[in-house]
């Protein structure tokens, strides 16, 4: 079997999995750290995807039989703000960037890195995407359909409260993020024209 064969078959657990172990290797899993380093003090802290998506094999499988594998390019959209979520998004390598229309301007809203999820909010809530994505460099993204993942939800609940968790902990990091931003923005405004 040839090389480029052999890459057709890889499914989402083997991406999951290398993901992981890349993931780990950047948090320094596996080598030397502090003694009091732990992600029990992060509760915000993002999980791997293998724990939010861990379910029994069948139930694995079935997803995995599912999911689509997305290559793209610089440039490239993934999808349009307002389309119809078809579903959960995983960026695998490269890198995304997330844009948005509000009102009459046009906003960047941050980028997507590898191990990232995509989109958990309008998948679970069933919406429209809120952004549009699009390619930075050549990477891949993983989506695992909406039909797929609504009928796991049905054979195995704890998934939808798993992900709906790692919603939760987002929104904490985003709002966490957004008071520190506001913090040094208030520390660096000067106060001379408080005083006289």
């Amino acid at each position: 079997m040839r090389q480029s064969e052999r890459v057709n078959w890889r499914t989402a657990a083997d991406y999951a999995r290398e993901l992981n172990v890349h993931q780990n290797e950047a948090r320094g899993v596996g080598t030397m750290q502090p003694a009091g380093f732990s992600e029990r003090h992060e509760p915000a802290a993002s999980h791997p995807i293998a724990e939010l998506l861990a379910c029994p094999p069948a139930i694995g499988n079935m997803l995995n039989a599912a999911t689509e594998c997305i290559e793209f390019d610089a440039g490239q959209v993934i999808f349009h703000q307002n389309d119809v979520c078809r579903g959960l998004y995983v960026s695998i390598s490269g890198q995304l960037l997330r844009k948005a229309a509000r009102l009459d301007a046009r906003l960047n809203l941050g980028t997507v890195r590898a191990g990232e999820l995509v989109e958990l909010a309008a998948m679970l809530g069933d919406v429209r995407h809120t952004y549009t994505l699009v390619g930075q460099t050549k990477g891949t993204v993983l989506r695992l359909p909406k039909e797929a993942l609504q009928r796991a939800f049905e054979l195995y609940p704890r998934i939808r409260m798993q992900l709906l968790e790692e919603l939760a902990r987002e929104v904490s990091r985003a709002y966490n993020l957004c008071c520190a931003t506001r913090q040094a923005g208030l520390r660096r405004k000067p106060t001379s024209h408080l005083h006289p």
